[in-house]
Order: C-alpha cells, then structure tokens, then sequence
C-alpha cells in the first residue's frame, strides 16, 4: 500500500476514534505550539517589566489576525476543495486547487505588507497606538508585517495544503518547527542580556520562524514529489470558474469571519487604551492565556474537517456525523475543565507573565470574564468547522455575522457604558452563548437533511 492509499484507508475505513486522534492530535498540538509562541513574545517582553514594550505586542495583535483573514480565504477554502474533490476522486481538481490557494496566498501576502507599510502612520493611530506606544509598536510591526506578512501567510496556507490529503503531522511539525525557534530566539533577541530589542526583537524572532516554516514546507513538497496531491506547480495554477468558486464559497466567509475578529480586537483595544498601558499590558496577557483553550478547540475543528469533507463528498453521512458527535464529546470535556481553572486561579495565570500588581488586578478580572464563554465556544467552532467542511460558507458567514456585528461588538459597548472596562471582558460570553444554541439547532437540522439522500445540499459537488 502506497502512501496516498494509506490516507485514504484513515478517510474511509479507520475506526472513528483512531481517525479523529491521528488527525486532530497533531493540528491541536501545533495549534498549542503557536499559542505557546504567541505567549512566548508576551511572556520575554514582559521580563522587561515595561508596559510600552508589552502594550505594542497587544495593539499590533489586530493586524497579525488580518494575516487570518487570507490564512482562511486560501487555507480553509482551499482546504475544504481539495479534500471534497479527494472525496470524488477527482484528482486534478485536487491538484488545481491547490496550486490556485497557494499563489493567491503568496500575492495577497505581498500586497498586505506593502500596504501597511505604505500606510503605517494612519494604521498605527487606528490600532490605538498614542506617543507613548508608538515607537515600539512600529518596530514590533517592522518584523511581523512589513518582512514577515509572505512567510507568515505562506507557511499556515501549506499546512493547509498537506492537511487536507491527510498529512496532519507533517503539517503540524512544519508549523511547530517554527514556533519552537520562535520560542528559542525571543529571549536571545528581546531581553538585556542578549540583543536588547524589546518588543522590536520579539518581531525579529517571528519573522525568522516564519521563515524555517516555509523552508520545511517547500523542502517537504520536494521529497514527496509524485506521492502528494499538493501542488504548487505554476503551470497547474488556473482560474477555472468551479474551482474559483469552490474555494471561494469556504474562504470568503472565513475570512470575513477573521476581518471581524480583528475589528473586535480593535474596538476591544481602544476602550482598554483609555485606562493606560497597565490596561492594555493586562488585557493582552489575559487574552493570550485565554487562547490557549481556544486555540484547542479550534484545532479540534480543523483537525477533523478533511475527514468530515471527505466522508460528505463521498456519501458516508453516518461517518460524518459520527466524527462530529465524537469531536463535540472531547471538546466539551476540555473547555470546561480548563474554564473551571481559570475562574478559580485566575491571579495565578496572570503572575506567570508580569509580577505586576496593577496588571496581575486587572487581568484576573479580565480572565473571569473571558474564561465563562469556552464551553458555549466549543459548539460555535465546531458547527462553523462543519460548514467550512462541507461547502456551506452562507451558514459560515452568517455565524461569523452573528458573532462580532449583531452581538460581541455591540456587547463591548454596551458593557463598557454600564461596566467600564471590567465589563469588556464579558462580551464574548454574550455572543458564544447565544451562538452555541444556534450551532446546536442548525447542526441538528443539517443532519436530518443528509439522513435523505435526495435533500442532500448541491455544496457536494
């Protein structure tokens, strides 16, 4: 049994169980592994003891979550094609799918980070940054945006990619390998015993990760030449309308859904800066910690979607619906446990980042706050990981709608008249409790549709 069939036997014949761990484990683990290199510039810079140096870390968060946007647009949309065409056994669709996400990608990539370096002054007073903040959040963004928007982009997009055929682990150590030197060079870089850079360093670092990444990706696709459906060949790159099309119906959405949550990040990080650095400084720690079950969820969701995608394509409805229910059971389990601890210990989590009193005083309300929506969170990313899998980016993007527009950022003014900045925090819990109710009836829906085969929505093909 060559390479590829072994994928396919995971996709159609392993038991549920066995297929959801040898796909999600290794997307969660790399998921984890970004979030510790995320945490990893906020813990180094912190060492500083500098609210400027910390604050400029949070205020460029937003645009850093831009780079989502295309991440998702190419990443998610080209990823659901490719393993629904898989699913099909239309091979050169596979093919041309993904050589079209990996150059849309790599220009859109370009284009980001000459227009934010272009229009950098207006982009930083956007992003909240005063006289104060300034100068640092620049050269953090010097790094991670105007040098490093391509390898950032490009290096989540071909994890993507390998993911969708089946090669979760490749695709997690490829964006391991780069967290992991992340990791390693931020110290060497931000603090005073090594180079000095601050926040400026901490970019320094993230760029050169991004960097290996790509390296691991492209030197990957090279020795599996002729054993992989991933391709970046030039001349399978086409703008052939169903596939355009294809990827753009999961992408769009998503990346909608990514634009908006930079928009929250934004008007969230405005109403803190009126407190002062130490506000800020707070409430980018406390979110940070609280994307560490976030992003456990989420890698969850998008561990699982080739398997969902494939099984839906080809007919197997009772296996789709089996990896969800198993999905929904582990998720649950470990959002709760992990928000039990946080509203219990809040105080500790933020102390392992700054030994500040103001900060630690702010960020444990912060955290509270936050921590009351993971288990109503779990449902919203996996329903939206279902839509993403199967084609349906109008259900997508209606959930991505929801959230932000109709109910988080509306929450986050609301509760910061009433509640001034302690009641920020409380926004999201809003928004995932009324969206978890809503995945639970439209997911509930959708699979009494595919329990009948002549319902069955046209996004199969």
């Amino acid at each position: 049994m060559d390479e590829r069939d072994a994928k396919i036997v995971v996709f159609e014949q392993t038991p549920i169980p066995q297929a959801v761990v040898k796909l999600a484990v290794p997307t969660i683990l790399s998921s984890l592994v970004m979030v510790l290199y995320n945490l990893a510039d906020t813990y180094f810079v912190g060492m500083l003891n500098d609210p400027v140096q910390n604050a400029a870390v949070t205020l460029a968060a937003p645009v850093l979550l831009a780079f989502n946007a295309v991440n998702n647009l190419f990443g998610v949309g080209t990823s659901s094609m490719m393993s629904r065409a898989l699913g099909l056994k239309d091979y050169d669709t596979v093919r041309r799918s993904s050589a079209f996400g990996f150059y849309c990608a790599l220009g859109f990539g370009v284009l980001l980070a000459l227009g934010c370096t272009v229009l950098k002054t207006p982009l930083l007073a956007l992003l909240g940054a005063d006289s104060v903040t300034m100068e640092a959040t620049a050269g953090y963004m010097r790094w991670t945006v105007t040098m490093g928007a391509v390898p950032a982009i490009l290096n989540v997009v071909m994890a993507y990619l390998v993911r969708s055929e089946g090669g979760a682990l490749h695709a997690s150590v490829g964006t391991m390998s780069g967290c992991l030197l992340n990791i390693v060079l931020d110290p060497i870089f931000i603090l005073p015993w090594g180079l000095d850079m601050g926040a400026a360093g901490a970019g320094l670092a993230t760029w050169l990760s991004n960097c290996v990444a790509c390296c691991y990706f492209f030197v990957l696709l090279w020795v599996k030449r002729g054993r992989t459906y991933v391709c970046v060949d030039p001349r399978r790159f086409t703008l052939q309308r169903r596939i355009v099309q294809g990827v753009c119906a999961v992408g769009i959405p998503a990346s909608i859904q990514n634009l908006l949550n930079v928009t929250g990040m934004t008007i969230l990080n405005n109403f803190t800066s009126a407190f002062g650095a130490d506000a800020v400084a707070a409430m980018g720690i406390s979110y940070k910690i609280y994307m560490v079950p976030m992003y456990v969820s989420q890698g969850l969701s998008q561990g699982i979607m080739p398997l969902v995608s494939y099984n839906y394509a080809s007919g197997n409805i009772p296996r789709m619906k089996g990896t969800v229910y198993f999905a929904r059971r582990i998720a649950m389990t470990v959002l709760i446990t992990v928000a039990a601890l946080y509203f219990l210990f809040p105080h500790f989590f933020i102390s392992l980042f700054m030994e500040n009193a103001s900060i630690i005083d702010y960020g444990s309300h912060f955290l509270r706050g936050f921590c009351l929506g993971l288990p109503f969170l779990s449902m919203d990313f996996l329903a939206v990981g279902v839509f993403q899998a199967v084609g349906m980016g109008r259900e997508a993007l209606v959930f991505a709608l929801l959230r932000k527009i109709t109910l988080e950022i509306p929450a986050l003014v609301l509760l910061n008249t009433f509640f001034p900045l302690y009641g920020l925090a409380y926004a999201q819990f809003v928004a995932e409790v009324i969206l978890a109710c809503a995945s639970v009836v439209v997911l509930r829906r959708l699979f009494r549709r595919l329990e009948h085969p002549e319902k069955l929505p046209s996004h199969r093909d």
